[in-house]
């Protein structure tokens, strides 16, 4: 990945919808060019998807929280089925440690947010934390020379 295809994905970054047009002038190319790149970029699983940043309490969602899951014995496949079914689940890791998920979840009460945890309980133990601001909205790594 040189400088060029480092600046196509860093103004892809901060807006997807933008045209090729637009983002050859921003990175010194022809929209051709431009175009070959990205799709060079996306056969090697460097760009997975171009897509939109939703904002969930313009959607009436006012709280969201980190979960950590561990399910009880024997209950693993049953936990990570009611995560994947559950739609206030928006993300959710499989990890190493003492718990095996990390989940956010986005609810518009703390009542939903109960609701949303007891259709796991009996399965699972939950550790939960409201998130107050987030610090960091998600962003690419850094990028590595050469890669």
């Amino acid at each position: 990945m040189d400088a060029i295809d480092q600046a196509i994905l860093t103004q892809l970054h901060q807006d997807a919808r933008t045209s090729l047009k637009e983002l050859g002038e921003r990175v010194g190319l022809s929209s051709p060019s431009v175009s070959e790149r990205l799709r060079r970029l996306e056969e090697r699983g460097v760009v997975r998807a171009f897509t939109v940043d939703i904002e969930p309490r313009a959607l009436g969602y006012q709280l969201q929280a980190i979960v950590r899951i561990r399910p009880l014995p024997g209950q693993l496949a049953a936990v990570e089925q009611l995560i994947r079914d559950t739609p206030e689940f928006c993300e959710c890791d499989k990890v190493t440690g003492d718990d095996c998920f990390v989940a956010r979840v986005f609810v518009r009460s703390i009542e939903q947010l109960d609701g949303v945890l007891d259709r796991i309980a009996d399965k699972a133990q939950t550790n939960t934390a409201i998130v107050k601001a987030q610090t960091i909205r998600r962003r690419a790594p850094p990028w590595v020379p050469g890669v």
